[in-house]
């Protein structure tokens, strides 16, 4: 009965749009020394959620005491490939491919909803599931590796032979046991290194061992506060995200197109213009990242990126707009402003930078300026 109902369950989940699936036993993580060592090494930076979590991703039961079986799923999100003159203009900011459509905890939480009632209706006993995307305490990459959806890779992201890592992981637990894939993944990074020497910020340390607290991704996202001055010039024109280390791997060059239309980028979201963004009001962003990944930034976050980004075009028809940022009731958006004035130097910086100082009172913000105007002063 249970190889029947597993079969029907991975034919469905493919169906529903689940290119990749396998299906394990509940139990206890394998690798949770190993991520415990990473969080002591301070390697999540700021993402104290992690550590809080800890206690529940020993063991995928905490999440669903009755879980039997644990059901890995993976879903494609590649779309297409800008053009050079998009990704090479500096005037224009990168957003990771991941969110340039819709909010894929939302799509992909519809399909496991799908799945749950599917399974709970073919089932021949009373089911509980518990359905999880990233956001749940689960070590989703150990268990995918472990249902043979692929191999935790270099970069630390999950690669398939076939699919390469362009994927999106997800899982069920579910309180019926089911046939499992306890098989070997195929394939291997081997001995190319080209995510490590790629990666602007040396983030991947070593294989398989990534500071988050370098990584341009959580700079950009996970990151509340200032991004640190030495790192803003290696961040070149990336405002949301970074897939740099997944863009160099040779096995994503057997990426195909999903078939999800929401993950395809919305109007504004590929390759936007660095200067339509950094005056957005807070209306203006709610409205046109709406249902976006994009809103986890907030707009602070997300317009201190673009500050960022002009800094690094360091080009002269950003100035009146960055000065206009200089105002912003955020005064992590002043700061980074004023970073990027300095960066660009010339007369007209260096008068909005002298003008904002004499009536700014934020401490940290005051200290940007000054770091800001001595830049200036050298590039003039």
């Amino acid at each position: 009965m249970y190889a029947n109902l597993t079969a029907q369950i991975r034919a469905q989940a493919q169906k529903i749009g689940f290119e990749l699936v396998g299906i394990i036993p509940a139990e206890p993580s394998k690798t949770i020394d190993l991520y415990e060592r990473w969080l002591q090494n301070g390697y999540a930076g700021e993402m104290d959620y992690l550590e809080r979590h800890l206690p529940l991703k020993r063991d995928p039961r905490e999440l669903l005491p009755e879980a039997k079986s644990l059901i890995a799923l993976a879903i494609n999100y590649y779309t297409l490939d800008p053009s050079q003159a998009l990704t090479n203009d500096p005037s224009r900011g990168q957003i990771s491919r991941y969110a340039w459509g819709t909010d894929y905890h939302d799509i992909i939480h519809a399909k496991l909803r799908q799945l749950t009632r599917f399974i709970q209706k073919i089932a021949q006993e009373a089911v509980k599931t518990r359905v999880f995307v990233d956001a749940a305490p689960v070590l989703e990459r150990e268990y995918a590796q472990a249902a043979g959806i692929g191999w935790i890779a270099k970069n630390t992201n999950v690669i398939n032979w076939q699919a390469g890592s362009w994927f999106f992981l997800a899982g069920i637990l579910v309180s019926i046991e089911l046939g499992d894939d306890l098989l070997p993944p195929r394939g291997s990074c081997g001995t190319c290194t080209r995510c490590i020497e790629a990666c602007p910020t040396d983030a991947i340390l070593a294989p398989n061992v990534l500071d988050s607290r370098l990584c341009i991704s959580y700079l950009t996202i996970e990151l509340k506060g200032s991004i640190p001055r030495a790192l803003r010039p290696q961040m070149g024109n990336l405002i949301f995200g970074c897939d740099i280390c997944q863009e160099v791997c040779p096995w994503n060059s057997k990426a195909t197109p999903t078939q999800e239309r929401g993950f395809y980028p919305r109007k504004g979201n590929l390759a936007p213009k660095l200067l339509s963004l950094i005056n957005m009001t807070q209306e203006e962003f709610s409205k046109r990242f709406k249902e976006s990944p994009i809103k986890r930034a907030k707009r602070r976050g997300f317009l201190r990126n673009v500050a960022v980004a002009l800094g690094n075009w360091k080009h002269p028809s950003a100035v009146i707009p960055l000065k206009k940022a200089m105002e912003d009731d955020e005064p992590l958006v002043r700061g980074h402003a004023a970073w990027a004035l300095g960066q660009i130097g010339g007369k007209a910086a260096r008068k909005a930078l002298q003008a904002r100082l004499k009536v700014e009172t934020h401490p940290e913000v005051i200290s940007e300026i000054k770091e800001a105007m001595r830049e200036a002063q050298i590039k003039s």
